[in-house]
């Protein structure tokens, strides 16, 4: 299992490429590619349900290319149709209408030997781990290669090298009732990469984890994707988890792309409302003590309060802004963090001049105006 060796390297995410609601560029019906790509393409992917109150759209004509090698995260609230997409990927559900691609292949052609050898490539990592509790660590990891039939003593030097790479080289005949949550992932972890595949999906990974278990998973995830090249796709409702390791991420609305890109861009200038929403937890926004303070008009003698969001390659020069301004600068709160080496963030202040607002958009700056204070204020 060379896959798993661990002086291995992988190599760097190149971006993704996202269409919405449009064709992607036809791909000739082929069968599913030589090992060691790991790309996935979505063509038009649309998922109907029907039930007693009748037909329920849960994905809607998505398409999407997601690279060899990438870290790609699905993100969405409740029903947006994440767990449904990532499904599709190994054939858990079956689209209505348009194409899953793997390698090139579309996969719904493949049949019952060509399905298994395809899931056999792609790994899958769950929210509440699906561990059996009645086998050791050992055992659970070994499972995969059981039914698929592998050589005892291949099976033996492939569960070794799973369990060191994930860190629990001293577990192998613990039960799961002994372990931590963050212990129980890792064995999912190794579980999933045991058979040495291209695409690790991640079905809400870390929701069931502490936050400083998480940030320990994502950082194995992470380094799996450095060491091994595999392709990994997960899907969260944390915009934070998606921050800390994907290179791009699609957001789905109602089964739709509401909106998509690298992850410093769309957390530095979110476009849809939806985005925006699930950003709401992570975005200092104004004070209380501020908003209570706000009037909707311009005070004789007040001063504007403008808030200014950027992504770039370094934040906002404030000798610049100032200059520009023609006036007094107030910085009332500032928060910056460096996002695929982009500075992302946002200021309030609050400015003297009554035609500030015009002068900072024309040297270029994201400016919203949310109100004004009076002097005495």
């Amino acid at each position: 299992m060379a896959g798993l060796a661990l002086d291995s390297v992988g190599t760097a995410s190149p971006a993704a490429s996202i269409a919405v609601g449009a064709q992607v560029a036809p791909v000739a019906h082929a069968a599913v590619g030589p090992r060691g790509t790991g790309t996935v393409r979505f063509d038009r992917v649309c998922k109907t349900y029907r039930s007693a109150a009748g037909e329920v759209r849960a994905l809607d004509d998505v398409s999407l290319d997601i690279p060899s090698g990438a870290i790609f995260g699905i993100i969405g609230r409740s029903g947006a149709g994440k767990s449904t997409l990532l499904r599709t990927v190994n054939r858990l559900e079956e689209p209505s209408s348009g194409r899953v691609l793997v390698d090139g292949g579309p996969i719904a052609a493949l049949g019952t030997d060509g399905l298994v050898a395809l899931r056999r490539r792609i790994g899958m990592i769950f929210q509440h781990f699906n561990l059996l509790s009645a086998k050791t660590v050992r055992q659970n990891v070994t499972l995969p290669l059981t039914v698929a039939g592998v050589e005892k003593r291949e099976i033996a030097r492939r569960v070794e090298e799973a369990l060191r790479l994930v860190g629990l080289e001293g577990k192998a005949e613990t039960y799961p009732s002994r372990l931590s949550g963050g212990q129980k992932q890792r064995v999912g972890i190794a579980r999933a990469l045991v058979s040495d595949p291209e695409i690790l999906l991640c079905d809400e990974a870390t929701s069931a984890l502490d936050p400083e278990t998480t940030l320990s998973i994502l950082g194995l995830l992470r380094d799996i994707n450095r060491r091994l090249g595999l392709t990994i796709i997960l899907i969260t409702h944390e915009m934070s988890v998606i921050r800390e390791i994907c290179t791009d991420v699609v957001v789905l609305e109602a089964g739709k792309v509401a909106e998509a890109g690298p992850v410093w861009r769309v957390f530095g200038a979110p476009e849809h409302p939806a985005t925006r929403a699930l950003l709401a937890p992570l975005t200092r926004d104004v004070p209380d003590d501020l908003a209570a303070r706000l009037r909707p008009h311009p005070v004789p003698g007040g001063m504007a309060v403008l808030r200014i969001s950027y992504s770039g390659a370094m934040p906002p020069d404030l000798s610049a802004l100032v200059a520009a301004t023609g006036g007094a600068v107030n910085l009332l709160q500032a928060g910056v963090e460096r996002i695929q080496g982009h500075a992302v963030g946002r200021m309030l202040v609050a400015v003297g001049s009554t035609d500030a607002e015009a002068r900072l958009r024309a040297i270029g700056l994201d400016v919203e105006g949310i109100g004004y204070v009076a002097a005495d204020d």
